[in-house]
């Protein structure tokens, strides 16, 4: 009975190991969705593809569809919260580098994690001042170069720092 039981953990013992030694899995991250004429802001409602600037959508745990924003200010003051930063799966923002400011393309999405961003700008989005959204820190420094503002990185923006953007304190950097 002994040696059986032994057996059985021996064999126990190398399937665990063998499965520790496959690849894991990689995670699919979810596509951004086109940003329909009816679709409208998580945070405030405005219809989103009537204003200008960069837009956002945010994947969260458990839910299929994102929740889209009318900007990139809108998104990050939603993902900045303490009760949705543990719940965001990933998140995309226009590439303002490749798409018009004043109307910016579903084709144009890139994920906001691995984005630039320029803050302080001239340029107004839905709701004033906004985070001009980038996948080339060289096109955030031509950005920069002609609208003025300060090129940042994702892990950069913080509560702080975007209210200090909306108060407009950024302005002239």
């Amino acid at each position: 009975m002994t040696r059986r039981i032994s057996l059985l953990l021996i064999s126990l013992l190398a399937l665990l190991l063998l499965a520790g030694c496959s690849e894991p899995e990689p995670d699919t991250l979810a596509e951004p969705v086109p940003i329909e004429s009816g679709d409208s802001c998580h945070v405030c409602g405005m219809l989103i593809s009537e204003h200008p600037g960069p837009k956002g959508e945010a994947f969260v745990q458990g839910q299929q569809t994102p929740l889209k924003f009318c900007s990139t200010m809108e998104l990050f003051v939603f993902l900045q919260q303490p009760e949705n930063e543990t719940r965001l799966s990933h998140a995309y923002v226009h590439d303002i580098g490749v798409t018009p400011w004043t109307a910016p393309e579903d084709d144009a999405f890139t994920l906001a994690s691995e984005a630039w961003y320029v803050i302080g700008h001239e340029r107004r989005g839905s709701m004033g001042h906004t985070l001009a959204s980038f996948a080339e820190h060289a096109a955030a420094e031509a950005f920069r170069k002609t609208y003025g503002g300060e090129v940042i990185a994702y892990g950069d923006i913080d509560l702080e720092l975007l209210g200090q953007l909306g108060r407009g304190e950024l302005n002239g950097h």
